[in-house]
């Protein structure tokens, strides 16, 4: 969805495009740990790895096929490890 208009979208893109590669990766960063604070908000306190694995659902649900999902959010209430 693009509700912006064209008048006010074309001097932003141009904004952020004036910031260095650095300027936009630390934007996004900051970007995504707001969104990360806003779903642990809403969520239960629970253990440290049921948070990893809650994160994980609420973040990646729609980006993967579920038998990927399961099998990753498995792996992040037991920590990370390579395989």
């Amino acid at each position: 969805m693009n509700d912006t208009p064209p008048d006010v979208d074309e001097p932003y893109r141009r904004m952020l495009l004036r910031q260095s590669p650095a300027e936009r990766l630390c934007m996004a960063c900051r970007m995504f740990s707001s969104a990360r604070a806003l779903v642990r908000a809403g969520m239960p306190a629970t253990s440290g790895a049921q948070i990893r694995r809650q994160m994980f659902l609420r973040l990646y649900a729609a980006d993967m096929p579920d038998d990927r999902l399961r099998e990753l959010a498995t792996r992040a209430i037991e920590g990370w490890r390579p395989r």
